[in-house]
Protein backbone atom coordinates (compact mmCIF):
# COMPACT_ATOMS: atom_id res chain seq x y z
CA UNK A 1 0.00 0.00 0.00
CA UNK A 2 3.00 2.53 0.91
CA UNK A 3 6.14 1.89 -0.24
CA UNK A 4 8.60 0.76 2.96
CA UNK A 5 5.57 0.21 5.53
CA UNK A 6 4.15 -2.80 6.99
CA UNK A 7 0.20 -3.11 7.38
CA UNK A 8 -1.64 -3.37 10.56
CA UNK A 9 -5.59 -3.80 11.58
CA UNK A 10 -7.03 -3.52 14.91
CA UNK A 11 -10.81 -4.80 15.19
CA UNK A 12 -11.96 -1.75 12.80
CA UNK A 13 -8.92 -0.02 11.22
CA UNK A 14 -6.60 -0.78 8.23
CA UNK A 15 -3.72 0.94 8.14
CA UNK A 16 0.10 1.44 7.20
CA UNK A 17 2.86 2.16 9.39
CA UNK A 18 6.32 3.13 8.98
CA UNK A 19 9.54 4.53 10.06
CA UNK A 20 11.14 5.65 13.29
CA UNK A 21 11.09 8.80 15.77
CA UNK A 22 7.94 10.87 17.03
CA UNK A 23 4.90 9.70 15.76
CA UNK A 24 2.86 11.37 13.06
CA UNK A 25 -0.50 10.54 11.95
CA UNK A 26 -1.82 10.95 8.54
CA UNK A 27 -5.34 11.06 7.38
CA UNK A 28 -6.76 10.74 4.09
CA UNK A 29 -9.74 12.05 2.39
CA UNK A 30 -12.92 11.87 0.12
CA UNK A 31 -12.99 9.40 -1.58
CA UNK A 32 -9.42 7.87 -1.25
CA UNK A 33 -7.90 5.86 0.75
CA UNK A 34 -4.16 5.65 2.78
CA UNK A 35 -2.64 4.98 -0.70
CA UNK A 36 -2.99 9.02 -0.65
CA UNK A 37 0.12 9.11 1.19
CA UNK A 38 2.66 6.66 -1.39
CA UNK A 39 4.69 9.57 -2.39
CA UNK A 40 4.72 11.48 0.95
CA UNK A 41 4.86 9.00 3.96
CA UNK A 42 8.40 7.50 2.87
CA UNK A 43 10.32 10.40 3.00
CA UNK A 44 8.47 11.61 6.45
CA UNK A 45 9.26 8.07 7.62
CA UNK A 46 12.89 9.18 7.57
CA UNK A 47 12.40 11.31 10.36
CA UNK A 48 8.97 10.29 12.28
CA UNK A 49 7.27 7.29 13.06
CA UNK A 50 4.36 7.28 10.38
CA UNK A 51 0.87 5.66 10.90
CA UNK A 52 -1.95 5.87 7.66
CA UNK A 53 -4.66 4.29 8.51
CA UNK A 54 -8.14 4.18 5.94
CA UNK A 55 -10.75 6.27 7.50
CA UNK A 56 -13.90 4.47 8.69
CA UNK A 57 -16.17 3.22 6.11
CA UNK A 58 -13.17 3.62 3.28
CA UNK A 59 -10.81 1.60 1.53
CA UNK A 60 -9.69 -1.75 4.11
CA UNK A 61 -10.94 -0.38 7.25
CA UNK A 62 -14.85 -1.44 9.11
CA UNK A 63 -17.84 0.02 7.12
CA UNK A 64 -20.31 0.39 10.35
CA UNK A 65 -24.29 0.41 8.75
CA UNK A 66 -24.82 3.86 11.12
CA UNK A 67 -24.03 7.00 10.27
CA UNK A 68 -23.54 8.26 13.71
CA UNK A 69 -20.20 6.22 13.53
CA UNK A 70 -18.82 8.79 10.71
CA UNK A 71 -19.19 11.93 13.04
CA UNK A 72 -15.49 13.49 12.66
CA UNK A 73 -15.67 13.17 16.67
CA UNK A 74 -16.40 9.57 16.50
CA UNK A 75 -13.84 9.23 13.84
CA UNK A 76 -11.78 11.63 15.69
CA UNK A 77 -12.17 8.37 18.87
CA UNK A 78 -11.32 5.79 16.54
CA UNK A 79 -8.12 7.64 15.93
CA UNK A 80 -7.12 8.17 19.21
CA UNK A 81 -7.87 4.59 20.17
CA UNK A 82 -5.77 3.24 16.98
CA UNK A 83 -2.68 5.53 18.56
CA UNK A 84 -3.39 4.54 22.14
CA UNK A 85 -2.95 0.90 20.48
CA UNK A 86 0.16 1.72 19.35
CA UNK A 87 1.83 3.41 22.30
CA UNK A 88 1.64 7.10 21.52
CA UNK A 89 0.31 9.20 24.27
CA UNK A 90 0.81 12.59 21.89
CA UNK A 91 1.25 12.89 18.21
CA UNK A 92 1.41 14.81 15.70
CA UNK A 93 -1.78 14.99 13.35
CA UNK A 94 -2.19 16.11 9.43
CA UNK A 95 -5.00 15.18 7.45
CA UNK A 96 -6.75 16.36 3.69
CA UNK A 97 -10.50 16.69 3.07
CA UNK A 98 -12.17 14.12 5.28
CA UNK A 99 -9.43 13.53 7.38
CA UNK A 100 -8.49 17.08 8.18
CA UNK A 101 -12.29 17.66 9.53
CA UNK A 102 -11.57 14.40 11.31
CA UNK A 103 -7.90 16.55 12.62
CA UNK A 104 -9.51 19.21 13.31
CA UNK A 105 -11.97 17.69 15.98
CA UNK A 106 -9.25 15.36 17.45
CA UNK A 107 -7.76 18.07 18.12
CA UNK A 108 -10.42 20.19 19.49
CA UNK A 109 -11.27 16.81 21.89
CA UNK A 110 -7.81 15.89 22.90
CA UNK A 111 -5.56 19.11 23.20
CA UNK A 112 -3.53 17.45 25.32
CA UNK A 113 -3.02 15.18 22.41
CA UNK A 114 -1.63 16.59 19.56
CA UNK A 115 1.33 18.05 19.15
CA UNK A 116 1.62 19.96 15.62
CA UNK A 117 -2.15 19.97 13.53
CA UNK A 118 -1.62 20.31 9.64
CA UNK A 119 -5.07 20.95 7.59
CA UNK A 120 -5.03 20.46 4.24
CA UNK A 121 -7.81 22.64 1.86
CA UNK A 122 -10.49 23.14 3.99
CA UNK A 123 -11.90 25.90 5.62
CA UNK A 124 -14.02 25.15 8.87
CA UNK A 125 -16.86 23.06 9.08
CA UNK A 126 -19.28 25.46 10.45
CA UNK A 127 -18.40 28.16 7.84
CA UNK A 128 -18.97 26.92 5.29
CA UNK A 129 -22.09 25.15 6.10
CA UNK A 130 -23.53 27.89 7.95
CA UNK A 131 -22.37 30.65 5.35
CA UNK A 132 -23.04 29.22 1.97
CA UNK A 133 -22.15 30.83 -1.53
CA UNK A 134 -23.64 29.18 -4.11
CA UNK A 135 -20.66 29.23 -6.25
CA UNK A 136 -19.12 26.92 -3.39
CA UNK A 137 -22.58 24.83 -3.43
CA UNK A 138 -22.30 24.39 -7.61
CA UNK A 139 -18.50 22.96 -6.35
CA UNK A 140 -19.13 20.75 -3.44
CA UNK A 141 -22.83 20.09 -3.76
CA UNK A 142 -21.65 16.13 -3.14
CA UNK A 143 -22.44 17.17 0.60
CA UNK A 144 -25.86 17.58 -0.02
CA UNK A 145 -26.37 14.69 -2.65
CA UNK A 146 -23.92 12.11 -0.53
CA UNK A 147 -26.08 12.89 2.68
CA UNK A 148 -29.30 12.36 1.12
CA UNK A 149 -31.33 9.10 2.72
CA UNK A 150 -30.36 5.71 1.97
CA UNK A 151 -30.19 4.15 -0.79
CA UNK A 152 -30.73 7.04 -3.23
CA UNK A 153 -27.19 7.95 -3.67
CA UNK A 154 -25.63 4.37 -3.38
CA UNK A 155 -27.77 3.55 -6.07
CA UNK A 156 -26.84 6.35 -8.84
CA UNK A 157 -23.16 5.80 -7.69
CA UNK A 158 -23.43 1.98 -8.33
CA UNK A 159 -24.09 2.60 -11.89
CA UNK A 160 -20.79 3.77 -12.42
CA UNK A 161 -18.33 4.34 -9.54
CA UNK A 162 -15.79 5.29 -11.58
CA UNK A 163 -17.15 8.07 -13.40
CA UNK A 164 -18.81 9.19 -10.43
CA UNK A 165 -15.82 9.59 -8.43
CA UNK A 166 -13.22 10.07 -11.16
CA UNK A 167 -15.51 13.31 -11.78
CA UNK A 168 -15.30 14.19 -7.75
CA UNK A 169 -11.40 13.60 -8.59
CA UNK A 170 -10.82 16.13 -11.44
CA UNK A 171 -13.39 18.93 -10.09
CA UNK A 172 -12.50 21.39 -6.95
CA UNK A 173 -9.15 22.64 -9.32
CA UNK A 174 -9.38 21.18 -12.60
CA UNK A 175 -6.96 18.23 -12.54
CA UNK A 176 -6.55 15.50 -15.55
CA UNK A 177 -6.45 12.46 -14.44
CA UNK A 178 -2.80 11.57 -15.66
CA UNK A 179 -1.59 13.76 -12.50
CA UNK A 180 -2.66 11.33 -10.32
CA UNK A 181 -0.46 8.20 -10.14
CA UNK A 182 -1.33 5.38 -11.90
CA UNK A 183 -0.81 2.96 -8.90
CA UNK A 184 -2.36 5.63 -6.56
CA UNK A 185 -5.76 5.35 -8.58
CA UNK A 186 -5.95 1.97 -9.31
CA UNK A 187 -6.24 1.46 -5.34
CA UNK A 188 -8.85 4.27 -5.11
CA UNK A 189 -10.78 2.60 -7.88
CA UNK A 190 -10.95 -1.11 -6.37
CA UNK A 191 -12.07 0.73 -2.99
CA UNK A 192 -14.80 2.64 -4.66
CA UNK A 193 -16.10 -0.25 -6.54
CA UNK A 194 -17.00 -1.78 -3.35
CA UNK A 195 -20.52 -1.28 -2.55
CA UNK A 196 -19.92 -0.92 1.27
CA UNK A 197 -16.86 1.87 0.86
CA UNK A 198 -20.01 4.33 -1.17
CA UNK A 199 -22.29 3.36 1.51
CA UNK A 200 -19.76 4.10 4.04
CA UNK A 201 -18.39 7.08 2.17
CA UNK A 202 -22.56 8.64 1.80
CA UNK A 203 -22.85 7.74 5.72
CA UNK A 204 -19.51 10.10 6.23
CA UNK A 205 -21.61 13.18 4.71
CA UNK A 206 -24.47 12.10 6.08
CA UNK A 207 -23.48 12.31 9.55
CA UNK A 208 -22.04 15.43 8.77
CA UNK A 209 -25.57 17.22 8.26
CA UNK A 210 -27.14 15.38 11.15
CA UNK A 211 -24.01 14.98 13.55
CA UNK A 212 -21.00 17.64 13.39
CA UNK A 213 -22.75 20.83 12.64
CA UNK A 214 -24.49 20.44 15.59
CA UNK A 215 -20.95 19.32 17.75
CA UNK A 216 -19.18 22.87 15.43
CA UNK A 217 -21.73 25.18 16.15
CA UNK A 218 -21.58 24.30 20.19
CA UNK A 219 -17.77 24.72 19.65
CA UNK A 220 -17.80 27.56 16.84
CA UNK A 221 -15.49 29.53 18.95
CA UNK A 222 -12.65 26.71 20.32
CA UNK A 223 -9.36 27.03 19.20
CA UNK A 224 -6.77 25.06 18.63
CA UNK A 225 -4.19 25.39 21.11
CA UNK A 226 -0.91 23.51 19.20
CA UNK A 227 0.86 25.00 16.39
CA UNK A 228 -0.95 24.69 13.06
CA UNK A 229 -0.14 24.57 9.45
CA UNK A 230 -3.15 25.51 6.99
CA UNK A 231 -2.18 24.51 3.77
CA UNK A 232 -4.51 24.73 0.78
CA UNK A 233 -4.38 24.49 -3.21
CA UNK A 234 -3.74 27.64 -5.02
CA UNK A 235 -5.96 27.36 -7.58
CA UNK A 236 -8.79 25.22 -5.68
CA UNK A 237 -12.15 25.90 -4.83
CA UNK A 238 -11.68 27.00 -1.04
CA UNK A 239 -9.17 29.85 -2.20
CA UNK A 240 -11.10 30.73 -4.76
CA UNK A 241 -14.21 31.25 -2.75
CA UNK A 242 -12.82 31.85 0.41
CA UNK A 243 -9.79 33.58 2.36
CA UNK A 244 -8.38 30.06 3.68
CA UNK A 245 -6.03 31.63 6.28
CA UNK A 246 -8.21 34.21 7.34
CA UNK A 247 -11.18 31.54 8.10
CA UNK A 248 -8.90 29.61 10.22
CA UNK A 249 -6.90 32.39 12.14
CA UNK A 250 -10.02 33.29 14.91
CA UNK A 251 -9.62 29.30 15.47
CA UNK A 252 -5.59 28.99 16.10
CA UNK A 253 -3.36 29.71 19.18
CA UNK A 254 -0.35 30.00 16.52
CA UNK A 255 -0.94 29.67 12.80
CA UNK A 256 0.76 29.73 9.54
CA UNK A 257 -0.74 29.35 6.07
CA UNK A 258 0.87 28.14 2.50
CA UNK A 259 -0.62 27.65 -0.83
CA UNK A 260 0.47 24.71 -3.06
CA UNK A 261 0.32 24.67 -6.41
CA UNK A 262 -3.02 22.81 -7.82
CA UNK A 263 -6.62 21.87 -6.88
CA UNK A 264 -7.86 20.45 -3.93
CA UNK A 265 -6.21 17.25 -4.47
CA UNK A 266 -2.76 18.41 -4.47
CA UNK A 267 -1.25 15.75 -2.05
CA UNK A 268 -1.44 13.52 -5.39
CA UNK A 269 -1.10 16.29 -7.76
CA UNK A 270 2.21 17.87 -5.95
CA UNK A 271 3.54 15.09 -3.85
CA UNK A 272 6.97 17.23 -3.32
CA UNK A 273 5.17 20.56 -2.70
CA UNK A 274 2.90 19.16 -0.07
CA UNK A 275 5.89 16.95 1.48
CA UNK A 276 8.53 20.22 1.59
CA UNK A 277 5.65 22.34 3.33
CA UNK A 278 4.68 19.68 5.70
CA UNK A 279 8.30 18.45 6.41
CA UNK A 280 9.89 22.01 7.24
CA UNK A 281 6.60 22.45 9.43
CA UNK A 282 7.55 19.53 11.26
CA UNK A 283 11.41 20.29 11.64
CA UNK A 284 10.52 24.15 13.03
Amino acid sequence: MIPGFSDHTTPTLACSIGGDGPPLLLLHGFPQTRAMWAHIAPALAETHSVICPDLPGYGASAKPPDPAAYSFRAMAREMTALMDSLGHETFHLAGHDRGARVAHRLALDNPDRVQSLTLMDIIPTHTLLSDLRWQVAKSYYHWFFLAQPAPFPERMIAADPDAYYESCLLGWGGARLTDFDADQLARYRAAWRDPDTIRGMCNDYRATLSHDMADDSADADARITCPALILYGETGAMARHYDVSATWAPKCAHMQAQPIPGGHFFPDTAPAQTLAALSGFLHE
